[in-house]
């Protein structure tokens, strides 16, 4: 049997795998475009809660790749399905941008500062102290506390950023009580895409960049995983893991005929 020929659907990660620093990957297109062309049901998948669907498909279109906005699940619309299915209509204090922002409003969520039952924590360029200490009072009132992703940094032109892990360790540390995190390496945010594509985790393939988090999730979530050298873990680090990758390519140009 070819490789992968059992696969129907494919979660893919965005960032080291399709693009890296705004530029496609070479093979990301063509592979996008071979989904497409043979009814593949596909998701790309980012931690980054900060875009919404619509404005990571305009930035992904700039880098040379055309993914419709229905094909793009990221770790703020995984928070908010999750939210809808934990507490429908329930109400919220948000630090984050507009992907969040956008996502829970469409799921019904009500945004506040006034006894909310969850203070979620995203990505954002602009983290206030006055937003911070908001949260760390709410959570010590008694909302939960959520988190999109673990991510401690950013990365920009001038160097990493701190990011929702840090801060969520600094609300951590100031009330004692640790977040629950949506986005990878949770299993939850590969279980919420392959709902939203009606995919089954025997039939369904994880391509990353990382063991840590890609990987791992993948292989906690039943998934054939595929690593790719292209971004974060090189092939002489993948011995250092207690577990393996189902499948190791040098990039996604390695999957195109595969699919």
């Amino acid at each position: 049997m070819r490789e992968n020929e059992h696969i129907e659907c494919w979660l893919t990660d965005m960032d080291g795998v399709l693009v890296h620093e705004n530029q496609a990957i070479p093979g990301a297109a063509e592979l996008i475009d071979r989904w497409v062309a043979t009814s593949r049901r596909f998701l790309v998948l980012t931690n980054n809660s900060i875009f919404t669907p619509r404005d990571l498909a305009a930035r992904l279109k700039a880098s040379g790749l055309e993914v419709p906005e229905e094909n793009l699940w990221t770790s703020a619309l995984a928070t908010a399905q999750f939210l809808r299915d934990q507490m429908p209509g329930g109400r919220a204090y948000v630090i984050g941008e507009a992907g969040l922002t956008t996502a829970l409003h469409e799921a019904g969520f009500v945004l506040t500062d006034q006894k909310p039952d969850y203070v979620v924590l995203g990505e954002t360029r602009t983290y206030s102290f006055e937003a911070i200490t908001k949260a760390i009072r709410l959570i010590l009132d008694g909302a939960r506390f959520i988190a999109t992703n673990p991510d401690v940094t950013g990365p920009s032109k001038e160097g990493p950023l701190p990011a929702t892990g840090s801060i969520a360790a600094l609300i951590t540390a100031a009330t004692n009580r640790e977040p629950y995190v949506v986005g990878k390496p949770n299993p939850m945010m590969f279980r919420s895409a392959m709902n939203q594509i009606d995919a089954h985790s025997e039939t369904t393939a994880m391509v990353g960049d990382r063991m840590d988090t890609d990987i791992i999730a993948g292989m906690e979530a039943g998934l054939h995983t595929v690593l790719v050298l292209t971004g974060i873990t090189q092939r002489s680090d993948v011995d250092a893991y207690p577990f393996r990758p189902a499948q190791i390519v040098d990039s996604v140009q390695d999957l195109i005929e595969q699919v």
